[in-house]
């Protein structure tokens, strides 16, 4: 699935529409019965979800409609994802913070509680091992999610180094929250539809804050985030309450938020310029070359502290050789592993994630340059299937970001 969801989608509803299904069945669908199912995948079938493997999980690539309407409708309405297959943890203890500490990037101390920020697990040679939402519930108290491709060897790293912190005398403990399950309700109808269920004032609940509440009835975990670029919230319900929350929301919407695959929230993501571990960030690529430096704190910055800050902190003082940047181009859309060349035909990079906006009606991609040839408007030549295209470094996000912040 490297790169390739919004294509995957794509080829799906071409192959749909040509009547080749028993195609799409033997290319696409699952048929593996290790693969796991969120608690919603009934009811993504029934809502005629076309499911994919995706990380170990039969997870809805798409629905009945396209992915780009799926995409625009986010836009101009919203969607409710099923992201269960992510993985939320809580750290507890009252050297939570300061285990958390070595293992990231962010200055977790300096969170208020009940707030949160983007955060990213290194190694010792300051590459990154995953990306991650944290927030402090309280000094003691933090909830994380790490992406479900990642799962397993994320939780391999906590846990090694957390016998090492627990052996020198600290106090931390975890509990994998698997008897949740996770949604995201994305989209400038998600705050006014959640008011609906639940009495908590969400108008003062801003991006990135954290809030324990009752939502249709059951004890929510309750983020103001999203991996769209718009305003939005991540909800961790108990699993037997998932399908009944999913129902109220698209109830209470009245059809105008609809159910939403992979494939659309590949295009959102991208639109927002936004990273996919995998593709756009992985464990050769330091934070500061995949152009998340404002995620490392101040104190962070001086102290160090964390796994590889040798490094990173040596690509702040001198910068990194490669940066990640975004690019408009013409012809075919890139895809990843796509080459690219300055004007003279010297390669000077790799496109990592690449697709055609349904918002803007035009090729986007990302990738990452030498250091130097990264500042918008610099002219590029992506190299698809052997002709060069031309295409233009562009500053991200493509599309706007609408987070709910204070005004």
């Amino acid at each position: 699935m490297r790169g390739g969801l919004w294509q995957l989608g794509q080829s799906i509803t071409r192959r749909l529409a040509q009547g080749d299904k028993k195609a799409v069945a033997r290319r696409c669908f699952a048929t593996d019965s290790d693969l796991k199912k969120t608690v919603l995948y009934d009811f993504h079938v029934a809502h005629g979800g076309k499911m994919v493997p995706f990380a170990g999980w039969s997870m809805p690539i798409q629905y009945k409609d396209s992915i780009m309407d799926s995409t625009l409708n986010c836009r101009q309405n919203g969607s409710l994802f099923d992201v269960a297959h992510m993985c939320g943890l809580s750290l507890k203890g009252k050297d939570a913070v300061s285990f958390l500490e070595k293992l990231v990037i962010a200055d977790v101390a300096a969170l208020a509680p009940g707030t949160g920020t983007l955060t990213v697990f290194t190694n010792e040679k300051g590459g990154a091992i995953d990306d991650s939402v944290i927030t402090k519930v309280t000094d003691h108290h933090i909830y994380l999610v790490v992406n479900a491709g990642c799962r397993d060897k994320d939780l391999a790293h906590i846990e090694e180094h957390m016998k090492a912190f627990k052996a020198k005398g600290g106090d931390v403990s975890w509990h994998i929250h698997d008897e949740r399950t996770l949604l995201a309700l994305q989209g400038p109808l998600a705050a006014p539809v959640l008011q609906h269920l639940t009495k908590d004032d969400l108008s003062k609940l801003y991006f990135g804050e954290f809030r324990v509440l009752d939502i249709n009835g059951s004890q929510c975990f309750l983020t103001r985030t999203g991996y769209t670029g718009e305003d939005g919230f991540e909800i961790s319900v108990p699993s037997e309450h998932g399908v009944d929350l999913a129902k109220a929301i698209l109830e209470k919407s009245e059809g105008k938020i609809r159910l939403t695959g992979l494939g659309a929230r590949d295009s959102l993501r991208l639109e927002a310029g936004l990273c996919l571990y995998g593709n756009d960030m992985e464990q050769h690529i330091t934070p500061i070359e995949a152009g998340l430096t404002w995620a490392i704190g101040k104190r962070r910055r001086a102290e160090g502290g964390f796994l590889g800050a040798d490094v990173i902190l040596k690509q702040l003082a001198d910068g990194p050789s490669i940066r990640r940047v975004g690019f408009i181009s013409s012809g075919p859309p890139a895809r990843s592993h796509s080459e690219i060349q300055d004007e003279g035909g010297n390669n000077i990079g790799e496109v990592t994630s690449g697709g055609f906006s349904p918002c803007l009606k035009k090729n986007i991609a990302m990738g990452y340059v030498k250091s130097g040839l990264h500042k918008a408007g610099t002219k590029v030549k992506i190299i698809i299937r052997g002709k060069a295209n031309e295409g233009v470094v562009t500053k991200m996000p493509f599309v706007p970001t609408k987070y709910y912040k204070p005004t």
